[in-house]
């Protein structure tokens, strides 16, 4: 596998994750995945991605990508279809994503909540896992700035939301025009996981948005092959990140420790030296895997960036 083959770090229930793979399989990109657990403490990941805690994390040698608004910016360019990361499209579709990635996933995955999902669970993980599991959740869901939503409002806005992509699919294959972009992905990861984990029957009215699901599964995930969480490290180790471009703008946190958090959910923050930022990057490097410094990358939308004291 070549050293510019994309490391994933997910695991096989992650809805996000899902995205990445089947936006790896149309790419028809290969990569390496790495299997990482369902929720920290991941020490492993830790070296390469600092207190980040969402998943899934993509690496490139000892470039590391946190958000899939930075994964997808990867594979766009990897596989030369700009239309797969934010900047390759228009504003119309920009805030199809905005919305479909953050309040209409929650209210899907709200309405994935039932027996089929527990019982996957119980199936995953140990008592110990799933006792961790359920309170990292808990605690994710109380400290979320997502507006809260009764299960009630979830499902009406799930049967809302499919029924526009009816409309949308009836009269073309894609949601946007006669090929796939980011919004396909972005709408897919959450309905994949209420129609293959929760076996919901929601999905049923909408033939159309079946149909088009069916056609995003067939893509695949890629040629991929399994690394170690050991490998990745290595992998981190023996290079060096990629050169930076000059900022466009005097930076008054640049080459100062700085603490990056997500503003939406899992607020946790990594901890760094801010090594360059623009509209729409934070680099941030860290020197604890190993010998090596890595250079992590966030998306600047969604995320808060503060010195660290």
């Amino acid at each position: 596998m070549p050293e510019s083959a994309m490391i994933l770090h997910h695991y096989a229930l992650s809805p996000f994750s899902e995205k990445v793979r089947a936006m790896l399989g149309y790419a028809g990109l290969s990569w390496q995945s790495v299997t990482t657990d369902e929720m920290p403490p991941r020490p492993m990941l830790a070296p390469l991605a600092g207190g980040y805690r969402k998943i899934p994390v993509a690496q490139i040698g000892a470039d590391v990508f946190c958000d899939t608004r930075t994964i997808t910016r990867e594979i766009a360019r990897l596989s030369g279809k700009p239309e797969l990361a934010l900047e390759g499209v228009d504003e119309e579709v920009r805030a199809f994503v905005a919305e479909t990635d953050l309040a209409l996933f929650m209210a899907v995955m709200m309405s994935s909540v039932g027996l089929r999902v527990n019982i996957k669970l119980f199936r995953a993980l140990s008592f110990g896992q799933l006792l961790r599991f359920f309170k990292d959740r808990i605690q994710i869901g109380r400290t979320s700035t997502v507006p809260r939503i009764s299960l009630k409002e979830a499902r009406a806005r799930t049967r809302e939301h499919l029924a526009d992509m009816e409309t949308r699919l009836q009269a073309q294959p894609w949601l946007f025009g006669d090929k796939p972009c980011i919004a396909d992905f972005s709408a897919y990861h959450a309905l994949w996981f209420l129609r293959e984990v929760a076996e919901s029957t929601m999905l049923q009215p909408f033939p159309s948005v079946l149909a088009w699901m069916d056609r995003i599964k067939a893509f695949g995930q890629g040629a991929s092959t399994p690394l170690s969480q050991e490998g990745a490290l290595e992998a981190a180790r023996k290079t060096r990140p990629r050169p930076l471009p000059e900022a466009a703008t005097q930076d008054a946190l640049l080459g100062k420790t700085v603490q990056v958090t997500p503003t939406d959910y899992g607020q946790v923050p990594s901890t760094g030296t801010l090594v360059y930022r623009d509209d729409n990057h934070i680099v941030v490097a860290l020197a604890n895997a190993g010998d090596a410094v890595v250079h992590v990358y966030f998306p600047a939308d969604g995320f808060e960036v503060r010195e660290a004291l």
